[in-house]
């Protein structure tokens, strides 16, 4: 009879591993990451990845974070592949990217309907702006334009003293929504735009675009691209002895700029985060402090950053806080965890970032304001820190 009770123990306790062996392997954080590792945006996308891995952790909340990173060649077409995949094949609570802003938009529709959160790299405000439908579920680390836009104009109204402006932007969503951006806060300020002149991202030559915008005489030059496509205006600029001061849109903040502008760059203006130039922030600076380290890290691992690591970074941290909180609502892989996670984010209160402080709300899903923003200038082939926190007040 004992021999009875023991076995019959032994399989209870046999049992119920089996029983429970299940949910525990799901009792893990599943966390997806769509970004362009290969192709035209490769150069955006593999700093993005490398800041997201150096900041992932195994465990957060106590909770093992299982990972899945997939590269959609810098197509909007296979990033909405990708994202449907994650929800449909690894059912994951959160989606990390896309990292441009085209592909950041169309993303969105499937986000909505499996009630997946993200947080986005597309740097345009339309990203997340107005926060309403699909949109309620989406959030970014990097900055509207508006807020980029406004440094640059406080910097040419208090230090180049800008009053006419030309604009030579890339023909796509990015340029557009940075066109509008510029219209409104310049113009407001009382700078006139006296040309806008658009390209496509590829294009081998602007200089019919250049050559139009100097004939305007302009104080200064806006050209609103990101990445590399940047460049090609500046040098059309430069090569057609343009002397009037040049002002980049804050993607271009990374080391392929540089290296591809040469000397043709130096002088030029940037907005950016001061993520980039932390060494040059004043002491107690929010993020000078985590960013000096991650900049340390990262050059340690993967070399120079550019701007766009550090969003990536920035994307776990809000993450590491909103996830506890998410927890005492539901469980991960279930759709109440992942209602939850998406309210955690939306109220994110000064929660230091590498790039900004985030205080996010039902109407901001950046929670960036004026005081997480720069002006740099390129000197000796470096940036340089030249305004900070100028809309203090």
């Amino acid at each position: 009879m004992r021999n009875f009770k023991t076995m019959l123990v032994v399989a209870l306790s046999i049992f119920f591993v089996i029983l429970t062996t299940p949910v525990l392997s799901q009792a893990q954080i599943t966390i997806g990451v769509d970004l362009s590792t290969t192709g035209p945006n490769a150069a955006i996308g593999i700093p993005q990845k490398n800041g997201i891995m150096l900041m992932a952790k195994p465990v957060i909340a106590g909770l093992k974070v299982n990972w899945v990173y997939l590269d959609d060649g810098s197509d909007p077409t296979l990033a909405v592949q990708n994202v449907k995949r994650m929800i449909s094949e690894n059912n994951v609570d959160v989606v990390l990217g896309p990292g441009g802003t085209p592909a950041s938009l169309a993303v969105q529709e499937a986000l909505m309907e499996a009630k997946t959160p993200d947080i986005a790299f597309g740097s345009v405000s339309t990203v997340v702006f107005p926060v309403e439908g699909k949109k309620r579920w989406i959030f970014k680390t990097v900055a509207n334009d508006d807020v980029f836009v406004q440094a640059m104009v406080h910097h040419m109204l208090t230090v180049t003293h800008v009053h006419t402006l030309g604009i030579i932007a890339v023909n796509d969503s990015f340029g557009e929504s940075w066109i509008k951006a510029t219209q409104q806060v310049a113009t407001a300020a009382g700078i006139k735009i006296v040309g806008i002149e658009r390209y496509e991202r590829n294009d081998n030559s602007t200089i019919p675009q250049a050559l139009k915008i100097m004939r305007n005489n302009p104080d200064a030059v806006l050209i609103a691209a990101n990445n590399t496509a940047a460049v090609t205006p500046h040098l059309s600029l430069i090569d057609r002895g343009y002397k009037g001061k040049i002002y980049q849109s804050g993607g271009s903040v990374n080391p392929e700029f540089l290296r591809l502008g040469g000397k043709a760059v130096e002088g030029s203006y940037n907005e950016q985060s001061p993520f980039v130039i932390a060494d040059q922030l004043p002491d107690g600076y929010p993020i000078k402090k985590p960013a000096l380290e991650f900049l340390r890290q990262y050059a340690a691992k993967y070399g120079p950053p550019a701007s766009y690591s550090a969003y990536g970074g920035d994307a776990v941290k809000l993450l590491e806080a909103a996830i506890p909180v998410a927890l005492k609502k539901g469980k991960p892989g279930t759709v109440q965890f992942r209602e939850a996670l998406r309210d955690a984010l939306e109220n994110s209160r000064n929660v230091v970032g590498l790039s900004a402080v985030f205080t996010m709300s039902p109407t901001d899903h950046t929670g960036i304001n004026e005081l997480g923003m720069c002006v740099m200038k390129v000197e000796h082939g470096q940036w340089k820190l030249e305004q900070i926190a100028a809309f203090k007040k």
